[in-house]
């Protein structure tokens, strides 16, 4: 639509996507923001499906029959246990690299790194944090580490990309400036949580929800046909995978480059991606050497149902 924004003393008229409406939702004398529904429904469905994955993959070792005389999976119970053992670490590391991002300020007053009420988190160091203290609680509570990080995967990408998604309900999340047909620009007198919000800018938010998604798509239709083994790889591939995409939408961030056309977000998930192709490759010569059609007693990560597999080995219906 035809929209003429004001900014910087001029007019100009942009064919821009206008967003007016509000967000927050008030009740009596409460409210609470649109972006922190999306965000609470997005760690529920992300949580069941970690529950669902964890459910169909099956645990090794001698003793992995169940008292059924079927094949064990993993406890959901662990999962609990898990999931809590991330938090510590994803608020560290996200406060790190949020203290990196804004270095020069922090170089002046380290000690406001640890003052929870100045700045906030980044995402991509608070999710490595997650994965490393979520790693060392499963050697703690003697379970498998690379199943779980595997059942871990598809879950973190759905759980970013929602969660991106949910970040343009509240305006946060805008990009650079821009006269693209595409650009959304946030109206009216709100709650908005970015700067400037009316000023057309590049849908970042959105570009990393939809990449992250498509991503996640890619991983599962790959699982679906050729399972892995569940040695920490697929978890992998989707930290490594998401953090390339994380560094090229970042090119159309606010930020100012750090060195030379690099942002230090860039960086960050740069140094993210090698880490993952360097741990990953030695963690992929055993798992190439898996044949297309996975045996019955190690199924493998997938998204397969156990009966499927079972079709699979009985000549039943592909």
């Amino acid at each position: 639509m035809e929209k003429v924004v004001r900014y910087t003393g001029s007019t100009v008229p942009l064919a821009v996507i206008a967003l007016d409406f509000d967000p927050v939702v008030r009740y009596g004398d409460n409210a609470v923001r649109l972006e922190t529904i999306a965000l609470a429904v997005t760690i529920l469905v992300a949580l069941l499906a970690a529950t669902a994955i964890a459910r169909r993959t099956p645990v090794d070792g001698p003793d992995s029959s169940d008292a059924n005389g079927g094949t064990a999976r993993l406890h959901v119970d662990d999962l609990v246990v898990l999931v809590l053992a991330v938090i510590p670490g994803a608020v560290a590391g996200g406060r790190l690299g949020y203290a990196l991002l804004h270095l020069d300020y922090y170089a002046t007053d380290p000690l406001s790194i640890i003052d929870p009420g100045q700045g906030s988190l980044e995402l991509s160091l608070a999710v490595v944090g997650g994965a490393l203290t979520g790693t060392y609680a499963a050697r703690l509570i003697d379970v498998h580490v690379g199943r779980w990080l595997d059942v871990a995967a598809l879950p973190l990408l759905l759980g970013i990309g929602l969660g991106k998604a949910a970040m343009a309900l509240g305006g946060r999340g805008q990009g650079s400036p821009s006269d693209a047909a595409w650009a959304t620009s946030y109206v009216g007198d709100r709650a908005w949580a970015s700067l400037a919000p009316a000023i057309p800018s590049q849908p970042s938010q959105l570009y990393e929800a939809i990449a992250t998604l498509v991503l996640l798509l890619a991983l599962g239709v790959v699982l679906w046909h050729r399972p892995f083994a569940q040695n920490g790889l697929v978890f992998l591939v989707a930290l490594g995978g998401w953090g390339l995409v994380r560094a090229v939408v970042a090119a159309t961030w606010r930020d100012a480059p750090v060195i030379g056309p690099f942002l230090a977000e860039q960086l960050i998930c740069l140094v993210i991606v090698a880490g993952c192709l360097v741990i990953g490759t030695r963690l992929a010569r055993p798992a190439f050497a898996i044949p297309l059609e996975p045996a019955t007693a190690e199924p493998g990560v997938s998204w397969r149902p156990a009966s499927d597999a079972h079709d699979r080995d009985s000549g039943g219906p592909r």
